[in-house]
C-alpha cells in the first residue's frame, strides 16, 4: 500500500471494469454498499476511456481480468475457488478464466534457464522447443536432456513477474482496505484475509522449488496407486525460477475422440479419476486442487497422468474424518448423524437446534436421492450443504471450500468421460473404507498409539517442564519436596517407556 502508483492502478482497474461492463457484477458479488459503489464509480466511470478493451467475446468479468494482466488473471482463478466470497454465479465465470497469455521469447527463456542452472542451455539440453503452453506466471517448453536423451518439460517463470505481481498485490491490499472502510457490511467476507490468502498462494507459485516439493510429496503419497502416475521431478535441473520434470505423453483428458482412438475404457477412467481424488483427499489429506482436463492426460498404457502442481489442497486428519462422516451419513441418508457431526465438530454454533438442522439437511438430501442415479451429483450436494450450514451460522472454512470446488471440477471431468456415471455408487467404496479405518476400535487404538508416541518423546522432560512452570508462577520447588521431584522424574521416564511399549505393541498388531 505504498506510493501513489496504487491509486493510479485502481483507477485503471475501475476504468477497465467499466469498459468491459463488469463493474456491477463485481460490486454485486461483494455485496457492496452505497458508499463503496460511489467510490468505485468515481474511480472508474470518468476514466472509462483509459480502461483496457479486452476481448469482447469473453464474459465481462473474465474479459476485464484478462485485459488487466497476469496478477488479475491469477486473482480471478483464486476467487473461482471461493464462491463463499464472490457468489456462485461469478465463481462459475471465473472458473473458465483463460490462463493464456502471449508467450515470451525462446531466447529469454533460455537466458533464464542458464542463469538459474548456472550452465549454458546447450550443455544441458540437446533440443529446446518454442513454448508449448503460456500462462499467467510461467510457460512450458519441451526439451531433450543432452546426457540421457530423455524428453522433459521445462517450466520457466516470466521475466520480472515477481516485480509485476508485487506492484499489483500492493494495489489489491489498498482496495481491500477501501472495501472495509466504505462497506462495513462486506467485512464479513474478510477482504484483507482474502488478499493475504492470494498473496500466500502467489508467493508459493513464484518459487518453483516449492511446486517441485509439492509434486515430490504428492508422488510419495501416490506411488502405490494403480493406474496413476506423475512426471518425475528432475531436482538437479530445477531451481527457484526453473522446474524440470519428465514429459507426459498421452491423450488429453478433454479429448474423448483421442481417448477412444487409443482404445481406453472411458467408463473405467471416469470411475478411477473420481476414486483417485477421494483417496488422495481422505487417505492422504493432500490432493491436487486443480484437476481439470487441461492438467490430466491418459498414458498409452491407460494410466491417468496429473501435472501442474501449483495449487494443492491440504486437510488435517480431524477434518478428513468429519468430511468422511458427512459423506457417509448422506450415503446412508442418516441426516441426524450428519447434523450431530456438524455440532460435534463445532461447525455449527451450539445454540442452534440440532433437530431443526437435521430436517434442513433432509431437505437437501432427499430431492437429490430422488433423482435418477445418473443425475445424482456429489458436487451439487456439497453446494447445497454449504448453503444450509451458512444459514445456521457455520463460519467459512477455506480448506472445505477448496475441497468442494475441486470436487465440482473432478465430477465434471468424470461426467465428461461418462455422462451416465453414478457418482455415489463409485464414491461409496472409498468413503466406506476410510470410515472403517478412521472411525471405530481400530482408529481408537491408532489414536492412542499416536498419543503414546508423544508421551514417549516428552516423558523424560515432564519433571523439568512442571518445575519450570511452577518457577514461572513464583512457586519454586522447596527442599522438602525434592522427593516429589524425584517421583516426577521416575514417572516421566516410566511414562515414556510405557508410551514406547504401546507404540511397539500396536505396530506389531498392525
Amino acid at each position: 500500500m505504498r506510493g501513489p502508483h496504487n491509486i493510479w492502478r485502481l483507477i485503471r482497474t475501475g476504468a477497465t471494469l467499466e469498459r468491459a461492463g463488469a463493474m456491477n457484477i463485481v460490486l454485486d458479488a461483494f455485496e457492496a454498499g452505497p458508499a463503496l459503489r460511489f467510490v468505485a464509480r468515481a474511480l472508474g466511470l470518468p476514466f472509462k476511456w483509459l480502461g483496457y478493451r479486452g476481448d469482447p467475446a469473453m464474459p465481462p468479468a473474465t474479459r476485464a481480468l484478462t485485459a488487466l494482466g497476469p496478477a488479475y488473471i491469477k486473482f480471478g482463478q483464486i476467487l473461482s475457488t471461493r464462491p463463499d466470497v464472490v457468489g456462485d454465479e461469478l465463481a462459475i465465470q471465473l472458473r473458465v478464466l483463460q490462463d493464456k497469455l502471449p508467450p515470451f521469447s525462446v531466447e529469454e527463456a533460455k537466458a533464464e534457464v542458464a542463469r538459474e542452472l548456472a550452465q549454458p542451455v546447450e550443455e544441458i539440453f540437446s533440443s529446446f522447443s518454442a513454448p508449448v503452453a503460456a500462462a499467467s506466471i510461467a510457460q512450458v517448453h519441451r526439451a531433450t536432456m543432452a546426457e540421457t536423451g530423455e524428453d522433459v518439460a521445462v517450466k520457466v517463470l516470466r521475466p520480472r513477474i515477481e516485480k509485476a505481481f508485487r506492484k499489483d498485490i500492493d494495489a489489491f491490499y489498498l482496495a481491500a482496505r477501501m472495501v472495509e472502510v466504505f462497506s462495513p457490511g462486506s467485512r464479513r467476507l474478510r477482504p484483507t484475509e482474502v488478499i493475504e490468502h492470494f498473496d500466500g498462494v502467489v508467493r508459493g507459485e513464484l518459487d518453483l522449488r516449492l511446486e517441485s516439493a509439492a509434486a515430490s510429496e504428492f508422488a510419495a503419497n501416490t506411488k502405490k496407486d494403480e493406474g496413476f502416475q506423475l512426471p518425475q521431478i528432475k531436482w538437479n535441473l530445477s531451481a527457484r525460477r526453473v522446474m524440470t520434470l519428465g514429459w507426459a505423453d498421452g491423450a488429453p483428458m478433454g479429448n474423448n475422440a483421442a481417448i477412444d482412438a487409443a482404445g481406453h475404457d472411458r467408463v473405467e477412467l471416469s470411475n478411477r479419476v473420481l476414486q483417485l481424488f477421494l483417496n488422495h483427499a481422505l487417505r492422504d489429506g493432500y490432493f491436487h486442487a486443480d484437476m481439470h482436463q487441461g492438467n490430466l492426460k491418459v498414458a498409452p498404457n491407460g494410466d491417468i497422468i496429473a501435472y501442474d502442481f501449483g495449487i494443492m489442497g491440504h486437510i488435517d486428519e480431524y477434518t478428513r474424518r468429519v468430511y468422511a462422516e458427512i459423506l457417509y451419513g448422506f450415503i446412508r441418508r442418516d441426516y441426524n448423524r450428519v447434523a450431530k457431526v456438524h455440532f460435534e465438530a463445532g461447525y455449527v454454533p451450539a445454540d442452534k437446534d440440532v433437530d431443526e438442522f437435521a430436517r434442513a439437511l433432509r431437505a437437501v438430501g432427499e430431492p437429490i436421492f430422488g433423482m435418477d442415479a445418473t443425475r445424482i451429483s456429489m458436487a451439487r450436494l456439497l453446494t447445497y450443504l454449504f448453503e444450509v450450514t451458512e444459514r445456521f451460522g457455520m463460519e467459512t472454512r477455506t480448506e472445505l471450500i477448496l475441497l468442494q470446488r475441486t470436487m465440482v471440477v473432478v465430477e465434471g471431468v468424470a461426467r465428461s468421460l461418462n455422462p451416465h456415471i453414478n457418482i455415489w455408487e463409485v464414491a461409496s467404496p472409498i468413503v466406506t473404507a476410510y470410515i472403517s479405518k478412521s472411525i471405530g476400535p481400530r482408529a481408537v487404538i491408532s489414536d492412542l498409539a499416536s498419543t503414546a508416541m508423544v508421551l514417549s518423546r516428552f516423558g523424560p522432560r515432564l519433571p523439568a517442564l512442571v518445575e519450570n512452570a511452577l518457577l514461572r508462577q513464583g512457586n519454586a520447588v522447596p527442599e522438602e519436596r525434592r522427593p516429589f521431584k524425584r517421583w516426577m522424574l521416575l514417572s516421566g521416564v516410566t511414562g515414556g517407556a510405557l508410551g514406547a511399549a504401546i507404540v511397539i505393541g500396536v505396530q506389531a498388531l498392525g
